[in-house]
């Protein structure tokens, strides 16, 4: 199997959102259009990046008793850190994203991964289980945000969050085909049902193929 496949086939399998169930409530609320994806996305993977690797520097010299209430604080430190930097550069884009970066100190997949794998291994490895981790999450968000903002609005957009220039708008089609529905919470559960079940099935084919391959 090459490089590109094992890849791809990591970033589905072990994708947080869809194959793990993890940081749902900020994906569900925030994908509504790319602007916002890719924002949470990028903090996210340099908050879980760097977390990883300030996590395994310290997992020698931090007790067993307090590791938890450790690796709290450390993330929160990034987290505020990020969000001072998202409000002084990207005004828009906090406003956009609202509660959910401060709420990023208690995602899942930032203390899990933190618990699960930088406590119990190196700086390298663990900087990039961070960077792994962090585009699978991306990833989801893009994909889920993708399909909202197309049949919500039958456009695509992308801006600059710097200074708000419109990299791309383009439109796909008319407005009357456009399902307002899936810019609503009801639309988010109904995207996110119908992703998860694909990677389920492809869980499953993979598993089968393995399986055979075996006998």
């Amino acid at each position: 199997m090459n490089k590109m496949k094992k890849f791809f086939r990591s970033l589905v399998l072990d994708n947080p959102v869809f194959g793990l169930f993890l940081g749902t409530c900020s994906t569900l609320a925030i994908t509504t259009n790319l602007n916002n994806a890719f924002g949470m996305g990028v903090s996210v993977i340099v908050i879980l990046t760097l977390s990883n690797v300030l996590i395994s520097a310290i997992r020698k010299i931090t007790p067993d008793e307090i590791r938890i209430p450790v690796y709290i604080v450390v993330i929160a430190t990034l987290v505020k850190s990020v969000e001072l930097l998202i409000k002084a550069y990207t005004p828009e884009l906090d406003t956009a994203l609202g509660v959910f970066i401060p709420l990023i100190v208690v995602n899942c997949i930032i203390l899990g991964r933190a618990e699960a794998y930088a406590s119990k291994n190196g700086i390298l490895a663990s900087a990039k289980d961070g960077i792994m981790m962090g585009l699978a999450y991306t990833l989801s968000l893009t994909v889920m945000s993708l399909i909202r903002q197309i049949v919500a609005t039958g456009t695509l957009s992308l801006s600059n969050p710097f200074n708000n220039v419109v990299l791309f708008n383009i439109s796909l089609f008319a407005k009357e085909f456009t399902i307002s529905m899936f810019s609503q919470p009801v639309g988010a559960f109904l995207t996110f049902a119908l992703l998860a079940a694909a990677v389920a099935a492809y869980r499953i084919s993979v598993e089968d193929k393995a399986k055979k391959e075996a006998k």
